[in-house]
This record gives C-alpha cells, structure tokens and sequence, in this order.
C-alpha cells in the first residue's frame, strides 16, 4: 500500500497534535462542558477528513450511550473466510481507525466469540488516549479466563452474563436481564451509562454488531470495506429478510477514504429502523 505523498505547496499539520485536540473535545464533552472545536483553516485535506469524521463522536449527548459500531468486511460482504481467517481483512489504516474508536469511548464491547477466535487486547497502543472498559458478552462463560482481556491488567473487564453464580468467579461479571434472544442489550446499555460510560463501542463480531443494529441500538455504524473478494464465508451483518427495498434500512452516509479501504460513516438515527430514506 503506498502513503500519497502531498504536494510541496500543500498545508502541513502535525497529525499527532490534531488527535490530542480531538482527545480533549471528547473529555471535555464527557464532563459536561464544550471545547472550541480545532480550527479547520490552513489544513490539508486528509486533516479536514480527520475533524469530520471524529468531531461528531466527541459532541454526543444525550439520555443514553451514544452507540457506535464498526465491522470490517470484503467487496463481497464477508468478515471471514469460512475457517474463520480474519487476518487482516481490512488494512493498517483502518486498524488505526479502531484504535481511535477505542480512545474516543468508554466502553469497548465484543462476544465471547470474537474474543475466542482473535483473543484481542482491546486497548489503545496505536494512539494517545485513554482506554476503555472492555466488555465481554459471554452469557454462558465459555471463556475460561485466560485470554488478554482478562489477564494482562492494562485495562477493566467486565464479563456480560445472565445469571448469577454461587461463588463468584476471578473474572468481574455483570448482570444484565435476559430476552428470549439472548442478552438484553438495552439493560446492557443502561447499565453501562450508569457506570458513567457515555460512549460506547461496539467492535464486534457480526453477531454481536448485527443484535445490536436489529435492536435499534446503534446511533452510527461504520462499516470498513476492503479490496478483496472472498467468495464465501462468514457475513458480516445479518438481519431479518426484507420484501420490498422500501422496508430496508437506508441510512444517511458518508464515505471517507482509508488507505486501501473505503469507510462508509452511517448515521442510522436519522432513519427510523426498517425504513429507508426515500428522499432524492
């Protein structure tokens, strides 16, 4: 993957500066107060494109977590092959995208799954920012607590459950109400805000990102596409069928370049959801 190089006469930035004004818009917002936004005048393109699809994340406000999520997939849809091989789908520039995400919210949440098959850390080594509270959703304890999330202290976790256990487990867990699919997202969501988690992330997998979205949960999602055609595997986003295009969810979008990959930004509260935008 080549790095595009800006012409001579084009405004220089230190993106690294740029990314603490966005880290401190998003804890002043946290707290409670404003920050003035960074000043956009003088700034290179790929700078402008950082402001615009951060900003918004560091402003949200409101009665409940703000919810975004992120899945990386194939041209063809897919997140992985069908013996799981995920590595790398998506490029190093949307890995440091993630990092980001991660830096910007509270909470980070993925199953049991996704932490099974990657045993990811779930912290914020690729850029400045503070880590978030990882949350396992794990409501039959199929993790036996060995993986990075729980054993290399960089950050708190929390394993998400159904029910409570006699003798508490060296694994902090919490408790949330359980639906007839599962995991009650919502009483997950409101417990996290109680914690006084206002942005959370919702990393993965599929399933997990995709409960969330049929839920109606999901304020943003972002969804990373990659150069690569896989020809079968394992979808990315599964939802209920649809008849007709007019019962389909048709967010309003954005899209941004992210090295290799395309990212499409979608804002899904200005859509109820299972209805699409008809607007032209």
């Amino acid at each position: 993957m080549r790095t595009p190089i800006p012409p001579a006469d084009s405004p220089q930035t230190d993106p690294e500066a740029l990314w603490a004004r966005v880290i401190a818009a998003a804890a002043a917002s946290a707290g409670g107060s404003e920050q003035a936004a960074p000043a956009r005048s003088g700034l290179a393109p790929q700078d402008q494109a950082l402001l615009d699809l951060y900003l918004p994340l560091c402003r949200a406000s409101g009665a409940r977590a703000f919810t975004i999520a992120h899945v990386g997939q194939s041209l063809d849809g897919f997140i992985a092959t069908t013996s799981g091989d995920s590595y790398y789908i998506n490029g190093p520039d949307n890995i440091l995208h993630l990092h980001r995400l991660r830096a910007l919210c509270d909470a980070v949440i993925v199953g049991a799954g996704t932490v099974a098959a990657d045993n990811p850390r779930l912290t914020t080594r690729l850029v400045p920012g503070p880590n978030p509270l990882r949350v396992i959703i794990d409501p039959s304890r199929r993790l036996d607590g060995s993986q990075h999330v729980f054993t290399d202290g960089a950050a708190p976790t929390l394993r998400v459950c159904c029910d409570a256990v006699a003798t508490p487990g060296p694994v902090p867990e919490l408790q949330v109400a359980r639906t007839a699919d599962g995991i009650d997202l919502e009483d997950l969501l409101t417990q996290l805000w109680a914690r006084g988690c206002r942005r959370v992330f919702v990393e993965g997998g599929g399933i997990t990102v995709s409960a969330f979205l049929q839920a109606g949960l999901l304020d943003r999602l972002h969804i990373a596409v990659a150069p690569l055609l896989i020809g079968e595997g394992r979808r990315a986003l599964r939802l209920p069928a649809s008849d007709r295009l007019s019962q389909c969810l048709r967010p309003s979008t954005r899209v941004f370049a992210m090295g290799s990959d395309m990212l499409y930004d979608c804002d899904l509260r200005a859509v109820p959801a299972g209805r699409a935008n008809t607007s032209s």
